[in-house]
């Protein structure tokens, strides 16, 4: 079985530090939970403290949500932005 990979851009909002790199390459099936626990630990946060991520500067997704999902239906022009933040930025 060949794994699908997609490319995701993130992008600070809000409080959040910036990271070096806004373009990652994840796989199909990889959720949100994971995304937030990566950025957890790339930015290098306590592990109590939250990271907050938003499609398109709109709504948070389900943590359980997998990107490729996400991405069928909120993609903009081939591009999955996902905005994360520190704390509670949209609704």
């Amino acid at each position: 079985m060949t794994v699908v990979k997609m490319t995701v851009w993130l992008k600070p909002t809000g409080n959040a530090p910036i990271i070096k790199f806004k373009k990652w390459v994840v796989e199909r099936n990889c959720t949100i939970a994971k995304i937030m626990g990566f950025l957890k630990q790339y930015m290098k946060l306590d592990t109590t403290a939250s990271v907050f991520l938003y499609v398109n500067q709109s709504f948070a997704p389900s943590p359980d949500s997998e990107v490729g999902n996400i991405y069928e239906c909120f993609n903009i022009n081939g591009k999955l932005v996902l905005y994360y933040s520190t704390s509670p930025a949209w609704g």
